[in-house]
């Protein structure tokens, strides 16, 4: 018997058995994108946003780094005020409206009030010719010589220098600042039910526990809100921390010796910079102060953060 279309026993070719042999790169390399074809998507996508991010965050950081003598002047010398301020502003407002009597009180309170209203000038004339030279004869030296040997608190031994500088400002700021919370605050505790005070007192607390335990977490919100408005008026001082810092563009190497700021940078700079024909050295200025307002607006949110907080997370008397 003979078979039909070729050799008996034999499978004739046809064209669909000589596709199935191994494909092409071309294809085989289409095959693998398509089956990856959303890990593609995605990591396109990363690559996308991260890459502009990434640009943002190099050249801030090399703006930074190239302004940071000035950063750095400007948040510490503020850090130094507050810590400072904070804790004379809620212990005058305490004996204001708790420990000292009417007729003490409300004239020490319009005294407090009235010293907001000084100008910064003035301010900086005393600090510069009397407050400062002080410090640095009768109480820096005191403190460089008594400061414990540990490398984070070599920053405060000598030399102490002639008046002008970090510590100095810093000081003069907190004293700038003190009305201003103090006032709010002592506004604040004047606020206070006094039935839970009272029942505190009754279930036998002591002065310091009726205001750790009630005064002040009800009022902690406001207190908070206070420092915020005394912490931006320590960043945006201009001609007290001129004056008084020294107008020195690098990181002191003590506490004690000259520095400046992003607001005293732009005071001192500025005559020069209007005489500059193309403009750029104004520019620069700008800048600067382009990155102040940045810095007051990131402490403004970070404080209101902590507003919300404080807010939700406590009753007004102890804990929840």
């Amino acid at each position: 018997m003979t078979s039909v279309g070729g050799v008996a026993g034999r499978v004739p070719a046809t064209p669909h058995a000589e596709s199935m042999g191994k494909p092409s790169a071309p294809r085989r390399v289409l095959d693998f994108f398509r089956r990856n074809e959303e890990h593609a998507w995605r990591g396109s996508a990363w690559i996308a946003v991260v890459l502009p991010l990434a640009a943002l965050a190099f050249a801030v950081s090399v703006l930074a780094a190239k302004a940071w003598a000035i950063i750095w002047g400007t948040i510490a010398s503020s850090l130094i005020a507050i810590v400072i301020a904070v804790p004379l502003s809620i212990g005058a407002a305490f004996a204001l409206t708790e420990r000292l009597p009417g007729w003490i009180s409300r004239p020490l309170g319009f005294t407090i009030e009235i010293l907001a209203g000084i100008p910064s000038v003035v301010i900086g004339l005393w600090g510069i010719l009397t407050f400062g030279p002080w410090l640095a004869h009768h109480v820096y030296p005191i403190i460089a010589d008594h400061m414990p040997d540990v490398p984070v608190l070599q920053y405060f031994r000598n030399p102490v220098g002639g008046g002008e500088g970090l510590m100095s400002a810093g000081i003069v700021l907190a004293l700038m600042i003190v009305p201003i919370i103090a006032s709010t605050t002592r506004d604040l505790f004047q606020q206070v039910p006094p039935l839970p005070k009272e029942g505190a007192s009754a279930l036998g607390m002591t002065d310091w526990e009726v205001a750790n335990k009630v005064t002040l977490p009800w009022v902690r919100s406001g207190i908070i809100g206070a420092t915020v408005l005394g912490l931006g008026r320590a960043l945006g001082e201009t001609i007290a921390v001129a004056m008084i810092g020294g107008a020195v563009l690098h990181i002191p190497p003590t506490a004690y010796l000259p520095f400046t700021t992003v607001a005293a940078t732009i005071l001192t700079q500025l005559d020069g910079a209007l005489t500059d024909g193309t403009g750029f050295a104004v520019a620069t200025l700008a800048e600067l102060a382009l990155v102040l307002a940045v810095i007051s607006v990131g402490v403004n949110l970070l404080a209101r953060l902590i507003i919300n907080r404080t807010s939700r997370t406590g009753a007004p008397v102890g804990g929840a």
